[in-house]
């Protein structure tokens, strides 16, 4: 009989795999077609997806993927099942997780939208949802944090993407063009994450909602960057590849909170 957390732990690999292909979509779409059609990031692959015969039931199956994937990352913020510790660098490391656990989980929701055919699914939720999160009390102050978790989390893949450091948690019968297959893609991620959590940093300090930029509008930002722009985009879409890749090699622990378990990165 399979037990709970090795439940969570097959769907987080089912969300890692979900997290590749949205990814690789995402630069694909950026590469090869026009602003509009990565104006709202993870949503823009999943309507490509739901275009295609069965599309819904696919979806309705990567939103339980991320939501896996999601409870994944909050187990390693909450339980520190990644043994992080309490050090500045540790909680920085845990907000990280959380924030990467909010994000996953508003993805699982927008997938589960277009799946059903809801008004409007699909398009740029960013501000208004930042504006419902203002609107509670402490509201700026959780925008703030989820912010601060991204730009550490910038912080950790950028690190990731010179020392490789994720290859310690990758089985060695990968294939062998993995590792530079991540560097590409963690280097790249810093990259948005950086302009996602900056932005959600000025919505806490300013009040104002429309400061919130998605992962799409954040590569539409690079455009003028121009062949910095494609060189972002491939990245991206190397993440992508990279998150397939160790959907199948990734060594995760028991998400339940036990003694001696292994760490992973981001």
């Amino acid at each position: 009989m399979v037990d709970k957390s090795e439940k969570v732990v097959w769907l987080a690999r089912v969300g890692f795999a979900v997290r590749g292909l949205v990814y690789v979509l995402l630069g694909y779409l950026a590469l090869t077609a026009g602003k509009a059609d990565v104006d709202d990031g993870a949503g823009d692959s999943f309507r490509v997806l739901n275009a295609i015969p069965g599309g819904p039931v696919v979806l309705y199956l990567a939103a339980a993927g991320l939501v896996g994937y999601a409870l994944y990352r909050l187990s390693g913020a909450v339980f520190d099942i990644e043994r992080k510790g309490t050090s500045w660098k540790g909680r920085a490391a845990r907000i990280g997780y959380l924030a990467s656990s909010v994000i996953h989980l508003v993805m699982a929701w927008t997938a589960m939208r277009i799946a059903s055919g809801a008004r409007g699914a699909g398009k740029d939720s960013s501000s208004g949802m930042a504006g419902s999160v203002l609107n509670f009390p402490f509201g700026e102050t959780l925008l703030g944090l989820i912010g601060v978790g991204l730009l550490a989390a910038a912080a950790f893949q950028a690190r990731s993407a010179v020392t490789a450091g994720f290859m310690r948690h990758i089985s060695s019968s990968a294939p062998i063009f993995t590792c530079w297959t991540g560097r590409a893609g963690h280097a790249a991620r810093a990259v948005v994450m950086v302009l996602i959590g900056w932005s959600l940093l000025r919505t806490a300090w300013f009040g104002q909602s429309n400061e919130v930029v998605s992962l799409g509008k954040a590569i539409n930002n690079l455009r003028d960057m121009g062949a910095g722009f494609h060189v972002v985009a491939a990245g991206l879409l190397l993440f992508g590849v990279f998150s397939i890749i160790t959907a199948r090699y990734r060594v995760i622990p028991d998400p339940a909170p036990t003694k001696g378990l292994r760490a992973i990165s981001i």
